[in-house]
């Protein structure tokens, strides 16, 4: 029975001591730069789409993207930062389904404060610019989650992947 109990016992601990990959910490400078990478990068991809879509000048949609990543930006490296935190506190893994939740979360957030700003500048009903927000989702979402696996890739890579040691 004792020895049933201590074999139970030792796969017991064998379970809480198997350790996740500790969460990296970033500064100021580096958020800002992940997230000045991604909106640069999305505008890019985006300014040019919606004015062929929305029939409008590449002017005029280049500074609704311009607005938009703005926001994103900030709510980037708010979010990012909160996701951190919560990463630090419960320990979890940055594995593909962790990778998506954090994706579909950054885009409803963003969302929330799309929606007026587009329906602002276009002239839009805010049902208008919800849907053209969930078009931009459906864009956004694979490139937000390629963009940040991409970038974490290469992160912990470090300079010995570039010859740099």
């Amino acid at each position: 029975m004792n020895e049933q109990k201590d074999s139970l016992n030792m796969t017991h601990s064998k379970q809480h001591t198997h350790q996740q990959p500790p969460v990296v910490h970033k500064t100021i400078r580096e958020r800002a730069l992940h997230a000045t990478l991604f909106e640069v990068g999305g505008v890019i991809l985006v300014a040019p789409l919606l004015a062929w879509i929305m029939n409008q000048s590449l002017a005029m949609m280049g500074i609704m993207t311009v607005m938009i990543s703005t926001v994103a930006m900030l709510w980037n490296m708010l979010y990012n930062a909160l996701f951190d935190r919560l990463r630090s506190r419960f320990g979890f893994a940055m594995t593909a389904k962790t990778r998506i939740l954090h994706a579909i979360g950054f885009e409803a957030g963003l969302i929330l404060a799309v929606v007026p700003l587009a329906a602002w500048w276009l002239s839009i009903s805010l049902m208008q610019a919800f849907w053209l927000d969930i078009g931009l989702l459906i864009m956004f979402l694979p490139y937000t989650l390629l963009f940040n696996w991409a970038y974490d890739t290469l992160r912990t890579a470090g300079p010995a992947a570039y010859g740099e040691v």
